[in-house]
């Protein structure tokens, strides 16, 4: 497989990703199916953006974002916007598809605008497939999300604090405002609970 066989696009729309058809092989968050079905739901929202990688009319690679799950504090802030999900079949991993497809995302200029999270659940990470360790899964992550500008985050956030290993990251874009970042810090910490932070 040549780099070149690699399709990378979007935001695409959810019309596009159910023409498709789904790798059998993505399905660490659900079955092949449902997740195609859940792409096209997020690209069909008001709020969501949906990037594929697709080898001639297969989806074998997607990452998600969105505005954060309502029930969490993120979502009380107006700029942030949540890095969802990122898979990449493991077929075709070891060709960097996964740094390709965030750097893809992240050079439009809505970015600029935001403040983008991610929330790693470890309960979701690939060991079985990438024989990593989970310390060594949590190190390749930061690696992954780090090359576009994605930097960890210390938080009180009770669902990040329920496993050692789960990570926040976040990227601030070049256009977000001082008083923006400064809710985001003060949003850190809001002792464990949302109705702490209004």
């Amino acid at each position: 497989m040549k780099s070149s066989d690699f399709f990378i696009e979007g935001p695409v729309e959810p019309s596009y990703i159910l023409d498709l058809e789904m790798s059998q092989n993505l399905c660490i968050f659900r079955e092949p199916a449902k997740q195609q079905k859940a792409l096209a739901e997020i690209a069909g929202s008001d709020d969501g953006m949906v990037y594929i990688i697709r080898e001639n009319n297969t989806i074998i690679g997607y990452v998600t974002f969105h505005n954060p799950d309502k029930y969490s504090r993120w979502s009380k802030h107006p700029s942030i916007m949540e890095l969802g999900a990122i898979e990449v079949s493991p077929k075709y991993r070891g060709h960097k598809l996964g740094s390709r497809l965030l750097k893809y995302a992240f050079a439009n200029p809505i970015m600029e605008e935001k403040i983008v999270i991610t929330i790693e659940f470890c309960w979701h990470w690939d060991l079985d497939n990438t024989g990593l360790d989970i310390w060594k899964y949590q190190k390749m992550l930061s690696k992954l999300f780090g090359s576009v500008g994605l930097v960890r985050i210390p938080t009180d956030d009770p669902e990040i604090l329920e496993h050692i290993a789960n990570v926040l990251m976040a990227r601030f874009g070049s256009k977000v405002s001082e008083e923006d970042i400064k809710r985001f810090e003060e949003m850190q910490f809001c002792g464990g609970s949302i109705f702490n932070y209004k």
